[in-house]
């Protein structure tokens, strides 16, 4: 049976953006792991709620980096993508 999912409350989230950030970037980003490959950086962690998430896409847009996408994954997935 497929668990049910909540769309409120804390999530993990994969935001994958053009552009090249660090891991001393992990702290602006609330701890969140970053993980650059090629020209594209992936941003996972768990978030907060939907307010945070909003948070996170808002430095994202102030680093000045195309976002690429951002997915809800479950725990799991998060470095199997």
């Amino acid at each position: 049976m497929k668990k049910q999912q909540t769309w409120h409350g804390p999530s993990h989230y994969q935001i994958k953006v053009k552009g090249l950030l660090g891991n001393q970037w992990s702290d602006w980003f609330e701890g969140m792991t970053i993980a650059s490959e090629g020209s594209m950086t992936t941003i996972t962690g768990k978030v907060a709620d939907q307010a945070a998430l909003h948070g996170l896409l808002i430095r994202v847009r102030d680093l000045g980096l195309p976002l690429i996408s951002v997915e809800r994954v479950e725990p799991e997935q998060n470095n199997k993508k």
